[in-house]
């Protein structure tokens, strides 16, 4: 596959197109939430709404521009020096998609056990509140880190297309989960990431600490040791919350936190640790509460 090809596939190509509309859908169905909010008089922090859309709308524009180029070269460069490739047959898009799916949940759990890592995704996390919005309050830094999980399927011989693809309609698809308008769906809940499962996910409560890290499936959550069933009532943030609306510093906070941390730490190892060790790591103590 020519870059050029490449390029026309994200740009033109039906595939693609449909996920545009899913996610024209998805900001149609968190608008009308926020109209019924509104009429309603449901309680919701209106400058936390503002930050998540913000920060939807300028992720969205570096996506598109100088950090989507980052990912989508870097994983063409490694494509390019792969013998092998897997065809582009319907039934190997399907395979795509729960790889990426896959790939997605092992890349999430280490974004929750490397605090380097944590340092982008904790933005995700540091609502308070549980809404659409909230769906689009991810990392403006994220998309620098993230292809590299995504090298073993370029490895495996899955072609950028059906790679990037394969991430982005796994991504699409848990728009619709961040919601506490639905609540539990039965046995629907044990297969696939749903609203209860992944409020779960966004609790600060111990027991919900780590868990249910899935895209669309919750089978590798099952086959990890990592689902946790919705129980006690859901407390949303970060153990310890920021306590800010500054879009800027939701961005960085975490960054800042390990910076602090280091001009405080004795010995290589803690330094190590600190920046590559789990989220929390104090003297060899881990309770994750940065």
């Amino acid at each position: 596959m020519s870059f050029e090809s490449l390029i026309y596939f994200f740009e033109a190509s039906p595939l693609m197109i449909y996920v545009f509309y899913a996610s024209l859908a998805m900001i149609g169905i968190t608008i009308l939430e926020i109209i019924i909010d509104y009429y309603t008089d449901q309680e919701r922090d209106w400058k936390d709404t503002l930050v998540n859309v913000a920060t939807g709308i300028s992720k969205e524009i570096l996506a598109r521009t100088i950090i989507g180029a980052i990912a989508v070269i870097g994983l063409y460069v490694v494509y390019v020096f792969i013998p092998w490739s897997i065809p582009h047959i319907w039934w190997t898009w399907i395979l795509a998609v729960l790889a990426a799916d896959l790939t997605y949940y092992w890349m999430h759990r280490f974004e929750h056990r490397i605090r380097i890592l944590w340092a982008h995704h904790s933005v995700h996390h540091s609502s308070e509140n549980y809404n659409l919005t909230v769906g689009y309050r991810l990392s403006w830094f994220e998309d620098i880190i993230e292809w590299i999980f995504l090298i073993p399927m370029i490895l495996i011989g899955f072609s950028v297309p059906q790679t990037v693809a394969g991430l982005i309609i796994v991504a699409v698809y848990q728009h619709w989960v961040h919601t506490e308008k639905i609540g539990k769906l039965g046995r629907f809940d044990l297969i696939f990431n749903t609203p209860s499962v992944h409020r779960v996910h966004h609790g600060s409560n111990r027991q919900y600490l780590d868990k249910n890290f899935g895209g669309v499936l919750m089978i590798w959550d099952h086959m990890f040791g990592t689902f946790e069933s919705e129980g006690e009532k859901v407390k949303y943030g970060l153990t310890k919350n920021l306590d800010t609306h500054n879009i800027f510093y939701v961005h960085i906070a975490e960054y800042h936190n390990i910076l602090r941390d280091l001009t405080k730490a004795k010995s290589w190892k803690d330094r190590w640790m600190l920046v590559f060790g789990p989220p929390g790591w104090k003297s060899g103590v881990t309770n994750k509460e940065d």
